[in-house]
């Protein structure tokens, strides 16, 4: 999973990371059930803050695209695996109208 930040947008950090995440799960290059970086991990390879990640997971959590897992960690959701498809397969239509 690749997240790219910066400090000179005017979103905050946890709405791009929000952003990115869930632009990759209803690309489909994030999968329903796929593991996400743990919190941790993520704030430190993005050299940011640790509650600036959970704000970011909680968002993604509250939306429904991910879900937590006690002592496993968080993983992409299959709960809205079919609004995913439906979105992407209304936007292939679009294409090749």
């Amino acid at each position: 999973m690749e997240i790219v930040i910066s400090n000179r947008m005017s979103r905050t950090l946890y709405e791009q990371i929000s952003t990115q995440v869930k632009a990759q799960i209803m690309s489909g290059e994030l999968k329903a059930g796929e593991p996400i970086p743990f919190i941790c991990s993520l704030a430190k390879s993005l050299q940011i803050r640790v509650l600036t990640v959970q704000k970011a997971y909680d968002l993604l959590q509250a939306d429904g695209f991910i879900e937590a897992t006690d002592g496993k960690g968080r993983f992409v959701s299959a709960q809205n695996q079919d609004f995913y498809r439906g979105r992407n397969s209304r936007k292939n239509r679009r294409a090749f109208q």
